[in-house]
């Protein structure tokens, strides 16, 4: 008997699911005290993933057959980078400038 290959949708919906709990239970094992905000977060997320399978309406803010958009990994990330006591990393901070150009004197 042939098994079928695994629905990618529920895949990305368990998987989303699980990192959420992942980071919540790994905040609470380190003792970190989250915002409330960041718990807010968590919740909202979760649940839309929950009851539609994704926690984002607009295509355009997410890759095909993710369940969280770019913008809520990025934050997913950093909640869990502060659960284990890591510095926040900052993917769309500021870059270094460029060096100056000589002035020309002609």
């Amino acid at each position: 008997m042939k098994r079928s290959p695994p629905d990618p949708r529920a895949q990305a919906k368990r998987a989303a699911l699980n990192a959420l709990k992942r980071a919540r239970r790994a905040a609470d094992k380190a003792g970190v005290e989250l915002s409330d905000w960041e718990g807010e977060f968590l919740g909202s997320v979760e649940q839309r993933v929950e009851t539609f399978g994704r926690a984002f309406a607009d295509p355009e803010k997410g890759a095909p057959g993710r369940a969280l958009s770019a913008r809520q990994t990025v934050k997913l990330k950093e909640i869990s980078a502060k659960a284990k006591g890591e510095a926040p990393k900052r993917p769309f901070g500021r870059k270094k400038a460029p060096p100056s150009l000589p002035k020309s004197t002609g």
